[in-house]
């Protein structure tokens, strides 16, 4: 194939299938991308763009191009091109989810600590809920802050009060406080602001899905596992290593659970014209007529 007509913003999988979207979210979700220095980014930018003006450098591969590419839709923002802070990244979300996740599963037992992990916690969710927005609809400082005290206000209240009415319940049910929380706050924080109401409730929805599946797997399992090893004589013996046991055990179910949430749902979400608000469905069709079905936009991560 001629580079010169290389399509580099042609999914490399099917983005209709499960399976093609695992694949492409494993490959901008590899923690690996996020130690490299801006240097590194920007020179992969500049290929890719380099690509799409149709000027690709002489003795530039295929492979390298792919490479570009998954450099650059793992720091750049889909909709502005800008590159995105490392800690808001897909790319970050193993390293930075397994330490908070970690955490928060070991420190669990008194208020404070519950408090303070939740917090640290929402407030690594809300970097990344504004790294990953939909950035074509404007967001206010405004907005922002609503979103991110309703999101932690949420999670502190139903953690600090499921920890307290767990007291008398079995361990097993108090370690599963921390995801009680984390659900809970998730079906408020990911909020997106669109000119449609119908297609925020659509984006919103499956984000919230997506998020509480990439968390339900370590959070439910890991303490049902530190649950039964914590009675083990070795386990006794080791009591400050428990913490970064779970770290590291988070660690390695997020590595399949980052990709695997984030591909329940096409990223690039569709919704019927005749399902839009009729002032919204009027406007399209006198502007375009009958031609357009679906209108598209990016639902975040």
């Amino acid at each position: 194939m001629a580079l010169s007509s290389f399509d580099i913003d042609a999914p490399r999988w099917d983005q209709s299938t499960f399976m093609g979207r695992m694949k492409h979210f494993f490959n901008i979700t590899d923690c690996r991308t996020a130690l490299l220095p801006d240097a590194r980014l920007d020179e992969a930018k500049a290929l890719v763009e380099s690509c799409r003006a149709g000027s690709v450098p002489p003795g530039t591969t295929e492979e390298q191009l792919f490479y570009a590419k998954k450099l650059y839709d793992s720091a750049f923002h889909p909709d502005t091109g800008d590159r995105m802070n490392i800690f808001g990244r897909m790319s970050f979300q193993v390293p930075g989810g397994m330490a908070i996740t970690g955490f928060m599963l070991q420190f669990y037992r008194t208020v404070p600590a519950v408090v303070f992990w939740q917090w640290v916690n929402q407030s690594f969710n809300a970097l990344v809920n504004y790294t990953n927005r939909n950035a074509a609809s404007p967001i206010t400082p405004k907005q922002i802050g609503v979103a991110y005290a309703t999101a932690t206000s949420t999670a502190l209240a139903t953690a600090v009060g499921l920890n307290l009415y767990t007291k008398k319940a079995p361990p097993l049910v108090a370690r599963w406080v921390p995801f009680a929380a984390v659900a809970a706050a998730n079906c408020f924080k990911c909020y997106l602001y669109f000119c449609s109401q119908k297609a925020a409730v659509k984006g919103i929805t499956q984000v919230v899905v997506s998020r509480v599946t990439m968390a339900a797997p370590g959070m439910i399992i890991i303490p049902i596992i530190m649950q039964r090893m914590e009675k083990l004589k070795f386990m006794q013996r080791i009591t400050f290593l428990h913490g970064p046991i779970q770290v590291m055990m988070v660690g390695a179910i997020l590595i399949f659970m980052v990709p695997a949430a984030c591909s329940l749902f096409p990223q690039q979400c569709s919704l019927a014209v005749s399902k839009l608000e009729p002032e919204l469905r009027d406007s399209i069709v006198s502007k375009y007529g009958d031609d357009i079905k679906y209108v598209y936009f990016n639902k975040g991560l």
